[in-house]
């Protein structure tokens, strides 16, 4: 497939995928901006020739659709799938072996070739890459595509070796120019687990961040991979050609790679790392994080930077996680024994909301049909990788009729219908949750909450606000956001000694005015009209807002052996003095980009 970045550029504007914009655009918000404008209208990918002080182009919207993404991976696609597919079930080359001989074949692309020689780079500084600040509050400039490679301590070499997209912090904040940048991650990560190894042997972690190179890539450093698949290994799987890497002083170089920074990562020594306009919609702030001291810089000769934007989903990180469930298939079956079907939902910010399909075999013993195996199933899936970060997981299992995840209105709606609000809502409190996410009590630190339902429909949701929603002192706005679900806002939230406060008069209010069996959840937010105008906005704005142990309250709520109950559930999902300030775009230089969207400009269309 593609040897390098450029053909892949090349291949991509021969085809209609690509624009090249060849006036000078400043990396300082404006190449950020114009990329959010032509992500969000579904626009192709972008080389900007001409980055402001820089020598180097730069591209982004790369992996913008999922069609584009395919369509870069179409010679190899179908190989890379078969071969996860025999690493999750080995049985199935046994059983069919004439069938996997291609993905037998496919797999011998798989190991990474050691290559000796001269390398195909140059040395450069840090402050000649492009310096790209995305969101106007950020820290400095980041590295939003990095490839970042560690080995095993205990177990040198590449076949032991961790890749990941952890981002990186080129400049600002106390680093020392050229001399050092911030690693984010967690410490429950592949590079994570590697510094700690490295910490208890009193030794320096080496770090070897690639960025660009064939876009398989950087697809590989994303991707969940089954036990034995390296990100190397899957690397060449993907691209149909063989990972390609030396050594230099010690520290492992891609060969393919545009760009690659080494360095050192000591134990205990870290800086401030942030802010960063991050994927849940709101700015990632200030805290300690690796500190990398940089050894050497390398670039080739034309090398080509790529760059990506988050911020409130969709964006482009969005087709990146619809490409990996595309590939990795029924991965997520094979390791949670009873699962149909786990989506994080993008909507929401992926890892505050999970909806998923169980299955549900101890009903037929059972004297109702009630949540029983789904709960077993739920402890499953919020102990699993990534899906352990979640703060609310919705789950279910198929009785009568399928049921889809990704439908997620008539999905809820399923649930809301067949929800006992006094037997199926189950809390863990003083928990993890993403390191993202500042609803909780801290870095790290929240609660979860599963709302499984199963078994005979229990109710006719409304269509409409109940009148019993109105009037009510202090609350109002009464809006419809789904069946069963309606939004009501009230006073800013100042602490919360007040909310309790203000959320047991707004229960005492609702009880007082009869059942509600109709409305098993209400919203209260800062902003009904906007949380009700589409299922995209209830589903960020609900579930970024909110920590489940502290926001979850109830009408006629009480407990039963430990065990919470309620009448209707209310989520206070409104604006918290210690959540981080959302993304917004400075609109100077909003109206400075929009020179690039005028009638015979080279986006002409794109500007939304």
């Amino acid at each position: 497939m593609y040897r390098n970045l450029e053909q892949c550029i090349i291949d991509l504007e021969k085809h209609g995928h690509l624009i090249r914009i060849r006036e000078e655009v400043d990396p300082y918000l404006e190449m950020a901006a114009i990329h959010l404008k032509v992500q969000a209208a579904g626009g192709p990918a972008l080389l900007f020739e001409n980055v402001k002080g820089s020598k180097y182009r730069a591209v982004s919207n790369l992996f913008g659709t999922v069609e584009r993404s395919k369509f870069l991976f179409r010679r190899t696609w179908d190989a890379a799938r078969s071969v996860i597919a025999l690493r999750n079930d080995p049985f199935k080359a046994l059983k069919q072996p004439f069938r996997h001989v291609g993905a037998g074949l496919a797999a011998l692309n798989a190991l990474p070739m050691k290559t000796n020689g001269k390398l195909p780079h140059r040395e450069i500084r840090i402050s000649d890459l492009p310096q790209i600040h995305h969101w106007p509050d950020d820290g400095g400039a980041f590295i939003t595509l990095p490839q970042v490679y560690t080995e095993d301590p205990d177990k040198p070499g590449i076949m032991k070796a961790n890749v990941g997209m952890y981002r990186v912090q080129l400049s600002g904040n106390e680093y020392v120019q050229d001399k050092e940048i911030g690693l984010h991650y967690q410490i429950h990560r592949g590079i994570g687990i590697h510094q700690e190894k490295a910490r208890r042997k009193g030794a320096p972690l080496k770090v070897s961040v690639f960025v660009g190179g064939p876009p398989a890539h950087t697809l590989s450093a994303v991707m969940p991979l089954p036990e034995g698949l390296s990100e190397t290994m899957f690397a060449g799987l993907l691209s149909g050609r063989r990972f390609r890497y030396s050594y230099a002083d010690g520290y492992c170089i891609s060969r393919d790679a545009d760009f690659v920074i080494t360095g050192e990562v000591y134990p205990g020594e870290t800086k401030p790392e942030g802010p960063f306009g991050d994927h849940l919609g709101y700015y990632s702030l200030i805290h300690p994080f690796p500190v990398m001291r940089v050894h050497k810089v390398y670039a080739k000769p034309d090398a080509i930077w790529p760059f990506t934007v988050v911020g409130r989903p969709p964006q482009e990180d969005t087709a990146f996680g619809a490409i990996i469930h595309e590939l990795t298939g029924d991965a997520i079956k094979q390791e949670i024994p009873g699962v149909k079907e786990v989506h994080a939902v993008d909507a929401a910010g992926v890892h505050p909301l999970l909806l998923a399909i169980g299955s549900e075999r101890y009903t037929p013993y059972l004297p109702v049909k009630q949540p029983a195996e789904l709960l077993t199933i739920a402890n499953r899936i919020l102990g699993t990788g990534q899906l352990s970060l979640a703060k609310y997981l919705f789950i279910t299992a198929e009785d009568e009729r399928p049921l889809d995840t990704h439908r997620e209105t008539e999905f809820l709606t399923y649930i809301l219908e067949r929800i006992d609000l006094r037997r199926d809502i189950h809390f863990y409190t003083n928990t993890t949750i993403d390191t993202l996410d500042y609803s909780g009590t801290g870095l790290n630190s929240g609660s979860k909450v599963v709302f499984a339902a199963y078994g005979d429909k229990k109710r006719e949701l409304c269509t409409e606000p109940p009148e019993a929603l109105d009037g009510l002192r202090g609350f109002g706005g009464a809006r419809l956001v789904m069946p069963g679900v309606v939004a009501i806002q009230g006073p800013a939230f100042t602490d919360y000694a007040a909310a309790h406060k203000e959320l047991d008069e707004l229960c005492e209010a609702i009880r007082g005015k009869g059942p509600l069996d109709s409305c098993p959840m209400i919203v209260l937010c800062d902003d009904s009209e906007f949380l009700s105008r589409s299922m995209s906005n209830f589903l960020w704005a609900t579930f970024t807002r909110s920590n489940p142990s502290h926001d979850i309250y109830g009408v006629n709520s009480y407990y039963e052996n430990k065990h919470w109950c309620c009448d209707n559930v209310i989520i206070d999902a409104r604006a918290k003095p210690h959540h981080a300030p959302p993304l917004v775009p400075d609109p100077q230089v909003e109206k400075n980009i929009g020179r690039f969207f005028v009638k015979g400009a080279v986006l002409e269309g794109f500007g939304g």
